[in-house]
Order: structure tokens, then sequence, then C-alpha cells
């Protein structure tokens, strides 16, 4: 087959020639080259939370009483973490489905990130931190350790915390009880059978 001397004049499907094309990309490069700027459009302007914007809460946290100002869309887990320092609530998926974020509000155990702080208000919220007296550990915590309960570590706050949950709604569960309360938190590591064993270990701490 033969080349049509025309070809290069012919329009492509988008209506403009192979020459044109060129035509237009030489112009616009040789534009850049003198003038050394690009032409970009105008970025919108940045959304900004205001004052007004803004809502005034009161949570109450391991026993004590905090008065924040937040964004409605903020997350408690952004709260604890990021506004009021406690870091033993960890950051994971961020879409309620390795239970990192486990704390406890009302004594249930809720994803963090999951929960806006606005509607934490008026409920009790308890962080690992909340579970020791002191430099002490608390019982949960300390059967966690006993048991060697974790590798790398990081899941084991809101293990510790599905836990405690689970021994205040059920203080005897069964195993099959423990697999189920236990089931919304993910051991990366899989120290499962250690992470029921010390569940089982605190529930019979706790009753003395």
């Amino acid at each position: 087959m033969t080349k049509d001397h025309h070809d290069d004049e012919c329009p492509c499907r988008s209506g403009v020639s192979r020459r044109g094309f060129l035509t237009t990309l030489g112009v616009g490069a040789a534009a850049v080259a003198v003038s050394g700027k690009v032409s970009v459009a105008a970025p919108p302007e940045a959304f900004e939370i205001t004052g007004e914007e803004m809502a005034k809460i009161e949570l109450r946290i391991n026993g004590r009483k905090q008065a924040l100002l937040v964004e409605p869309r903020w997350s408690l887990l952004h709260v604890l973490r990021d506004r009021l320092g406690l870091t033993a609530t960890k950051v994971g998926c961020q879409r309620g489905e390795c239970g990192a974020c486990t704390v406890l509000i009302d004594d249930e155990p809720r994803y963090a990130c999951m929960t806006l702080a606005v509607e934490a208000q008026g409920k009790e919220i308890i962080t690992l931190e909340g579970l020791m007296k002191g430099e002490e550990l608390g019982v949960t915590q300390q059967a966690f350790l006993d048991e060697d309960a974790y590798q790398c570590g990081y899941c084991t706050p809101g293990q510790i915390m599905a836990a405690e949950g689970l021994l205040r709604a059920n203080p005897d569960p069964t195993p099959e009880e423990i697999a189920l309360g236990m089931s919304g938190n993910l051991c990366r590591c899989g120290a499962y059978t250690h992470i029921f064993a010390a569940v089982q270990r605190a529930a019979k701490q706790k009753k003395g």
C-alpha cells in the first residue's frame, strides 16, 4: 500500500491535522522557552474552618473532664491523640476494620476512628491509660503481659481495651464468647492463642 502524499493534510478524528498539531505544539514550546513560564489555572480557594464553625464540647476521659474546641468532622481518635496526647490509642486502618483504636465508651468497646468527638459528649470514655492505677498496670494489662499476648505490640492497646470491655459485660466468658468478643480486633502477628489465654487469665483475676 502506498502512502498518500496528502496524508499530512488529512484531518484526524479530532478534527486537527497532523501538521496543524505539530505547528501548535511548536508555538507553545517556543512561548515557554521565551517567557520561562507556563500558564496554569489558579487553584480554587482553600476551604477554611472559621472560629464560628468550631464546636465547643466537653468530654469525660479517664475520669477527667476536658473542655475542647473541635471541628465537627474530627474523629475521637484525632482528638485523643493529637489534641490531648493520649497516644496509647493507636492509628490503624481508620475505617473500622482493625480495632487498633478501640476505646471504651460507657464500658462498651468502640472504634475511636469511626466515632466523632462531638458524638462522645456526655459519655464516659476510657483509654488504655485509664486502666492504670498510677504506675501500676491494670488487671487486664498485666494478664496480657503475663501471657505474652503480643508480638509487635501495635495492636495490643486495642486488644486490651476490647478484652476489658468484654469482661465488664461478661465476667466469666466461655472460649467461644472470648473469640466472638475479640473478633473485631486484628492481630497481624497471629498471637490469638496468647490473647485468648490473657483474657481467660484476666477473668480469673478479676473474680479474685
